[in-house]
């Protein structure tokens, strides 16, 4: 059962580098584009899964099980995994996503966040680690503390969720139309490989992804969701240690991400080795470690948290999530307002920066894609 973890985790990095889900880019879009189209995709991901984790339970598939909130080490460990994941250049799966398309910065974040985490967890940050996190305040779930059934909050959150999507719908069927280039693949591998996907459509899968995960880590015995931080920690305690037990259905997952984004990357010509320059990987060394310690203090990244743990209704995402939006923005000041000011993108070419990488206006090598344009304004 634990190679349907590198099944799945393949599916992920595949749907994740097709549709350029960026994370850290629908992060960042609230601060410096004002706009909230793929933060109200990461939050389609969260309704949907939402619905799917709740009916699971309810049908006795699986079994939550919701711990006091450690506050101080959720909230400071999300602001600094907000920070990191800017300097960086994504979010953890992200990170991974962009490893499999040939980025070298992607594979020193990478590299460091997961060394960080497994110092956190199992080295000698552990005491400290477990410390921070072992300040409780006695809340677990906001359905708990409300009183109410988990179904109303729910459908609470689905209605707006998809109030803002149906918005940004009618926007989108307001802008003049794009002309496409002829495509040069057809049926199955144009629409797969060639044809840019849609924010919501992607989301819509990757729920769908996120629900599958819940059984199938289960039938493997690991009570979990989707997760990256802790495999990678265990993954690279296994590569240190030798110990077999470390690696589990999550370990596969992560692995699993790698090669989906590489065969996904591979097809459709977008993948080539990209080695950025010194400062950029500077960045992504010392945004890589600080993931891994951010995301070890927050109890996960914003897969864990932000996504799987929101989706439970538990204080622990949403707080999570509130602190990694916030330290994204303070990141964004401080370094994509630089960027702009040394000349790096001015005007309209923040603009086409910003819609060819997802939601990256920063214009990092390490967060632009390998994809060719193939859109053009219409007259």
């Amino acid at each position: 059962m634990a190679l349907t973890g590198l099944l799945l985790g393949a599916l992920l990095g595949l749907v994740l580098q097709r549709g350029r889900f960026c994370v850290t880019g629908a992060f960042r879009d609230l601060w410096v584009a004002r706009d909230s189209r793929w933060f109200t995709a990461f939050m389609i991901v969260v309704a949907v899964q939402s619905v799917g984790v709740l009916a699971l339970q309810s049908l006795g598939v699986i079994t939550l099980v919701a711990k006091p909130l450690p506050l101080v080490a959720t909230a400071v460990g999300g602001l600094v995994f907000g920070v990191a994941i800017v300097l960086a250049g994504g979010c953890a799966t992200g990170t991974y996503y962009r490893a499999g398309e040939g980025l070298v910065g992607s594979w020193i974040a990478l590299g460091t966040y997961a060394l960080l985490a497994a110092v956190m967890k199992y080295g000698p940050l552990k005491p400290v680690n477990d410390t921070v996190r072992s300040w409780t305040v006695p809340v677990t779930t906001i359905p708990a503390t409300l009183g109410v059934s988990p179904w109303v909050l729910v459908l609470v959150l689905v209605a707006a969720v998809g109030a803002l999507a149906a918005r940004h719908l009618a926007r989108e069927a307001r802008r003049p139309a794009l002309v496409t280039l002829p495509p040069t693949r057809r049926g199955l591998a144009h629409l797969l490989l060639e044809k840019p996907w849609h924010a919501f459509a992607t989301a819509l899968v990757i729920g769908a992804i996120a629900i599958a995960a819940w059984p199938l880590s289960f039938a493997a015995g690991r009570k979990d969701g989707l997760g990256i931080t802790t495999p990678s920690a265990n993954l690279v305690r296994y590569l240190a240690t030798g110990r077999a037990d470390a690696i589990d259905w999550g370990v596969w997952l992560v692995l699993g991400i790698l090669v989906g984004s590489y065969a996904a990357a591979k097809a459709s010509g977008e993948f080539r080795v990209r080695v950025p320059d010194a400062r950029q990987a500077t960045r992504s060394l010392v945004g890589g470690a600080l993931m891994g310690v951010g995301a070890s203090l927050a109890g996960g990244c914003t897969i864990g948290n932000a996504m799987v743990q929101t989706a439970q209704l538990t204080y622990q995402g949403w707080v999570a999530l509130v602190a990694m939006v916030l330290g994204v923005g303070l990141a964004s000041r401080a370094f994509v307002t630089t960027h702009r000011r040394e000349g790096a993108l001015t005007g309209a070419a923040a603009v086409d920066a910003h819609a060819l990488t997802g939601g990256s206006p920063a214009g990092d090598d390490d967060t632009a894609p390998a994809r060719p344009l193939r859109l053009t304004p219409a007259p």
